[in-house]
């Protein structure tokens, strides 16, 4: 027997009535919205094991600050899906805009087309595996987790990493600052395989990827740093 599913309509029903039925301490089953039109915020701050599919496109900031949820976009997302994200996942069926997945903390985000400019950004701790490649400055700053790239990345990868590890399979325009390619090890294979079997990507060769990470330079101050 299929669970319960709820249909809201943003075409009749207010974005902020839809939010505020998300939020609601009982929340379960499966709930669809329809109609999203490009609206901003779609199913922001839901905290609750419950499985949202959106059937279209979003505007900024959808899904963000998620917990436990698993949320499919049927369509494209602005700027900021996923932002703050702490655990669950996030399914983008088309492309991403900016910032995709920005200061995410936890949980695994999957972008099945394109992402743009500064995907995960001061990411903490989620995974982000991208079908397609990424934009420029990608990865900056990334504390935490690990960024999957199918396709290619753009220029300033990684700049001032920490501890984030990034796999790309396609070409790299230019890498940030401390941003190094590494060494993929036994544990590094069998990590990617895991990630791209977690995003439906089960026919690709984790040997095709490289590695990239930082190089440590940048965590201790040196006196040639001053300007």
């Amino acid at each position: 027997m299929s669970p319960h599913v709820t249909t809201y309509d943003l075409a009749t029903t207010p974005l902020r009535a839809v939010n505020q039925a998300l939020h609601a301490p009982d929340l379960e089953g499966e709930v669809r919205i329809e109609h999203p039109l490009g609206a901003h915020s779609v199913a922001v701050g839901v905290n609750a094991p419950v499985k949202i599919t959106i059937a279209g496109h979003v505007g900024y900031y959808a899904a963000g600050m998620s917990q436990q949820a698993e949320i499919v976009i049927e369509g494209n997302a602005g700027t900021g899906v996923a932002e703050n994200m702490m655990s669950g996942t996030v399914v983008v069926k088309g492309n991403a805009s900016q910032a995709a997945g920005a200061t995410a903390h936890g949980g695994l985000l999957v972008i099945d087309g394109d992402a743009a400019a500064r995907c995960g950004i001061s990411m903490k701790g989620a995974d982000i595996v991208v079908g397609g490649s990424v934009g420029h400055s990608s990865a900056f700053m990334a504390q935490a987790g690990r960024l999957v790239v199918r396709g290619d990345a753009g220029d300033g990868l990684g700049d001032s990493i920490y501890e984030t590890r990034i796999y790309v399979r396609g070409t790299v325009r230019s890498l940030g600052a401390d941003c190094v390619a590494k060494e993929m090890r036994p544990e590094h294979l069998e990590e990617l395989a895991g990630l791209l079997k977690a995003a439906g990507h089960v026919h690709d060769d984790p040997a095709s990827y490289t590695r990239y990470g930082s190089a440590r330079k940048l965590y201790h101050f040196a006196a040639t740093n001053t300007y």
